[in-house]
């Protein structure tokens, strides 16, 4: 039998917590509830968490310094909730390393599809395979593997991408040396059902940028086309 998505939702409201659990477990998910970030690493250090759905706004540490701890040490993809909605606070936990974000109040069904989404995109795998059978992608020495969703640098050292920032890479690696505007990157990389949200592309660009560009302000690979999105500049070969 296929394992169900194991979720993390981490709130102080335990109205929202209990909600959460109840509406996504008769969705099919298994869900594991935490009430701050103490408890939260209790959690993830016993237990196998495919993603954490992470308050903004909790006791002691907030979420946002959660979010970028849990990015340094573990790949797991994060969706964020926040009673601040403004692009601000969106482009902060973007930064932080969020693969999505989602303002309260919100609509489960809603918080649903961005779930689904994510898990979708962070999932190696013949269903998540959008390029056939040529899934690996080499530039200036780079290496991108679609289907094990790693990235080797010409030094052959592992680089740690989030969600977000591999299916970026991604839709660059495919669509070599053509110009590609936001609203197509939002719909090659978040896909509609995320909503749209242009700045979020700028956000992981400008991370992605710091990975694999020897001077992320003078950039090579990931060029901005004035008025008209980004180009990714390398020769890419199919292998």
């Amino acid at each position: 039998m296929k394992r169900a998505p194991h979720l993390l939702v981490v709130d102080d409201d335990v109205e929202i917590r209990n909600l959460l659990k109840t509406l996504l477990t008769g969705r099919g998910y298994r869900v594991t509830t935490a009430c701050d970030e103490r408890e939260m690493r209790r959690v993830i250090a016993s237990k196998r968490i495919d993603l954490v759905v992470l308050d903004l706004m909790l006791p002691g540490k907030d979420g946002l310094t959660i979010c970028r701890e849990l990015r340094a040490s573990t790949s797991v993809p994060i969706v964020m909730l926040t009673a601040r909605g403004d692009a601000t606070d969106r482009v902060i936990g973007l930064e932080m390393g969020a693969d999505d974000y989602l303002p309260k109040p919100f609509d489960v069904r809603e918080l649903e599809a961005r779930v689904k989404a994510v898990l979708r995109r962070s999932s190696p795998g013949p269903g998540n395979e959008e390029c056939g059978t040529s899934c690996v992608f080499t530039f200036r020495g780079w290496k991108l593997d679609a289907r094990q969703r790693q990235l080797l640098s010409p030094e052959g050292a592992l680089v740690d991408l989030t969600t977000g920032e591999f299916d970026l890479l991604l839709a660059f690696a495919e669509r070599p040396q053509r110009v590609l505007s936001r609203d197509q990157l939002l719909d090659l990389v978040r896909g509609r059902d995320a909503g749209s949200f242009d700045r979020s592309v700028d956000v992981q660009v400008s991370r992605l940028r710091r990975k694999i560009e020897c001077d992320p302000k003078e950039p090579e690979l990931i060029r901005t086309v004035r008025s008209g999105g980004y180009l990714f500049t390398p020769v890419v070969e199919r292998l």
